[in-house]
């Protein structure tokens, strides 16, 4: 009998991050006729870490370089990507970085993802640090010229087929994405674990608070919202809603805030206690309901309701200036379901914020 791998801690790199290395190798190539066997690339979280690259090719006016991803020990579908790279020179177009989308990169076929209609799904923190790290290297080149990179990954229209990617509108292929660059274990018992000692942490500390937070986004928009409180009040939980709570349950923690943005809190307003993307869909139905008691029409209503994301839900009641109206009732469904799964165990607080991390909606 084949012994079960036990899964730790160990970090990986996103894809984003993946991409953004085989980006500077390759261009590192472009400009010097040799690309390097290894890299040194700069993270979205401004560390640099050394990348291996693979299937080095180069001539005068084009270069290709691949990496491939290591998720650490989470269970990520991506895990093993060739994350793939070709630059090519833009003459006399100074300055110009272009970044495309080629096989095995997901296509982008509806709103509320917060990217192009059309455009490659390659998120906005990735699509920064790729061109970032081009910058760098390139400085003299794109005095005069410009580059053009094609991120794509070869086997990445069979990996979205393990994602909820063709639901969310993105077909033919994966999303490049990474806030930091660094891939946190978060499917991991390992991982669940952390997260019920850093509240144990807090209430031996004495504290009778916890921030529960659902990436790293998030935790740095409550830090900087809740200066008064001290960092071991704050706990990063990723998915694990519900070990959190239960964990902030039976230590007497006596007031609990949770910082998160509208596609988490849908999950968590559902009523899901493991909020993970591919564990269960976004109930759109229940933001439509959100939407109508908001006073928002019944056409958008119903196309909020057949849509995929959260996101398009935010942006169509945006459009009617309805916004803050329908954070501030997202907050307090989500309050409701929880209060219903913990009643006067603790009191509860959620703080709504955006991707830019500007706080928009706070009840309690």
């Amino acid at each position: 009998m084949m012994k079960k791998r036990e899964r730790g801690t160990r970090k990986g790199f996103s894809t984003g991050a993946n991409a953004a290395a085989a980006a500077r190798a390759a261009t590192i190539g472009l400009l010097s006729g040799e690309i390097p066997s290894e890299v040194e690339a700069l993270l979205p979280n401004k560390t640099r870490v050394t990348f291996t690259i693979h299937d080095a090719k180069v001539d005068k006016k084009t270069a290709h370089a691949m990496c491939i991803k290591d998720a650490g020990d989470d269970p990520d579908c991506t895990d093993g990507a060739h994350l793939t790279a070709d630059v090519c020179l833009l003459e006399g177009q100074a300055g110009m970085v272009i970044l495309k989308g080629g096989e095995g990169v997901g296509t982008i076929t509806m709103r509320g993802l917060g990217l192009e209609v059309g455009g490659p799904a390659i998120n906005p923190v990735p699509r920064k640090n790729i061109a970032e790290n081009v910058r760098e290297v390139a400085a003299p080149l794109l005095e005069k010229d410009g580059i053009e990179i094609t991120i794509s990954v070869p086997q990445g229209e069979e990996m979205a087929k393990k994602t909820l990617n063709d639901r969310l509108g993105i077909i033919g292929g994966i999303s490049i994405l990474g806030t930091t660059g660094i891939v946190n274990p978060y499917s991991t018992a390992a991982f669940r674990a952390s997260v019920v000692q850093g509240i144990e942490v807090a209430a031996n500390q004495g504290q009778d608070t916890v921030v529960l937070t659902t990436g790293g986004r998030t935790e740095k928009f409550v830090i900087a919202s809740l200066p008064q409180l001290q960092p071991a009040c704050f706990v990063q939980m990723g998915d694990f809603l519900g070990p959190a709570l239960d964990t902030c349950a039976k230590q007497g923690i006596a007031h609990v805030i949770i910082g998160g943005m509208v596609g988490k809190l849908t999950k968590m307003a559902q009523g899901e206690v493991i909020t993970h993307a591919n564990r269960k869909a976004v109930n759109t139905e229940l933001l439509a309901e959100i939407a109508k008691l908001c006073g928002a029409p019944e056409d958008v209503c119903k196309e909020i309701a057949e849509a995929e994301t959260a996101r398009f839900a935010a942006e169509c009641m945006e459009e009617l200036g309805l916004g803050a109206t329908f954070y501030q009732a997202l907050a307090q469904r989500t309050i409701e379901t929880l209060m219903e799964r913990y009643p006067n165990q603790f009191g509860l607080r959620v703080m709504v914020c955006d991707f830019a991390g500007n706080l928009l909606a706070d009840v309690q």
